[in-house]
């Protein structure tokens, strides 16, 4: 007997619509579904049913995003389309503010100071534009007709590569370190092919380039000075690899037959430490100053300056990371399928390991994290907030 199925992917996780079962449903069942989940889950604390807020209405073409401690929905069924933000800690109050935006095919969106960067995808999702409003009150600041990233307290713009199946990080053309005051460019990097860029957190505010050849550069963000540089080996560089935690890189790469994980110290580069893992996919994403890896076998978690396994979860393999903000310092969160196959288990992944810690009712789709919470669908008009904490 297996307590939990596949859901959906990084763009958000679809959950099973179904009704549910009846109300008459008796809690003495409930009680006995969530004892049987966790035993099946190798003993986690029982989990608790969460209180939703509700959130504001959002119609069925409305793109729902978070950004710092705003909610944000794109609606592109007015002419022309608006943003409205409101407050992700209180959802069911008015927006903070609501302005109008470019018509797009697709938008996301990250902090960066007091600015919000909001971007305007095309039919591949690949940007076309960003701009800079002010958190406080949605009003533009600057443009920019490139992908710009938040790189600490300053800024970087570049042209990402176009592709179908997954824009990501990898770029090309030139590195634009930007003002986040006024948009204009601070300084400037040639890239003499593609390359994938990682703007890495903390001050002071660094960028990670890593070129098709293994060449590695990271560069203030401020004034686009080299502070490292070494050479990778040959990998499938792109938006998950490599990884950083704290001072330390990890990078997946091929090894003859095998796939191996290899450690680096930052700003230098130094070779540190290898280490086989499963053939097959492998996800790596850094959680609480670790770097956190999914394979076919399950989930576990590795110290990045020494390549030790610091827990391991077999059945991880079987629950979806939530989409939202990546914040190093915090755990992941996962999703996974309840034993009557509609409701929603909720665990947190991060330095001690797994928590489950709730079930989300029948019925919910297209979860991400915004702010503390999960913002989902409930089949209504609106959006339901769900609280993480």
């Amino acid at each position: 007997m297996s307590v939990l199925i596949e859901l959906g992917d990084e763009r958000g996780v679809p959950l099973l619509d179904d009704s549910g079962p009846p109300p008459e449903l008796s809690r003495r069942w409930w009680v006995a579904l969530l004892v049987a989940a966790c035993a099946l889950l190798g003993g986690a604390a029982p989990a608790a049913r969460l209180t939703p807020q509700v959130g504001p209405a959002v119609p069925t073409l409305a793109t729902v995003l978070g950004a710092g401690p705003l909610l944000l929905v794109v609606d592109p069924g007015t002419n022309p389309p608006t943003l409205s933000a409101y407050d992700s800690a209180a959802p069911d109050g008015p927006p903070r503010w609501r302005v109008t935006v470019a018509p797009a095919a697709g938008w996301s969106a990250e902090v960066a100071g007091d600015l919000l960067l909001l971007v305007e995808r095309d039919q591949t999702r690949g940007a076309r534009m960003t701009t800079a409003r002010s958190m406080r009150t949605g009003q533009a600041v600057w443009r920019r007709p490139e992908r710009v990233y938040a790189a600490g307290d300053a800024a970087v713009a570049v042209s990402e590569v176009r592709s179908a199946s997954e824009p990501g990080r990898r770029v090309e053309g030139t590195v634009h370190g930007v003002d986040p005051a006024t948009g204009a460019t601070r300084w400037s990097v040639p890239l003499p092919s593609t390359a994938v860029l990682r703007a890495l957190p903390g001050l002071p505010a660094r960028v990670l380039l890593v070129q098709d050849d293994g060449l590695t550069r990271l560069l203030d963000a401020r004034d686009g000075t080299e502070r490292g540089r070494g050479r990778l080996p040959p990998a499938d560089y792109g938006p998950d690899n490599p990884q950083v935690a704290d001072e330390h890189l990890v990078l997946r790469h091929p090894s003859g037959g095998a796939v191996t994980l290899s450690g680096y110290d930052l700003p230098g580069l130094t070779p540190r430490w290898r280490m086989p893992v499963q053939p097959g996919e492998v996800t790596l994403r850094p959680c609480q100053g670790l770097i956190c890896g999914q394979d076919e076998q399950g989930r576990w978690a590795i110290d990045a300056g020494t390549g030790a396994r610091v827990w391991t979860w077999p059945a991880g393999a079987r629950w979806r990371t939530v989409a939202g903000p990546r914040v190093p310092a915090e755990p992941l969160v996962v999703l996974g399928m309840a034993a009557d196959g509609r409701r929603a288990l909720v665990a947190t992944v991060g330095r001690d390991g797994h928590r489950v810690s709730a079930v989300l009712p029948a019925g919910l789709t297209d979860c991400r994290r915004v702010g503390a919470g999960l913002v989902c669908r409930d089949g209504t008009a609106r959006v339901t907030l769900w609280p993480l904490t």
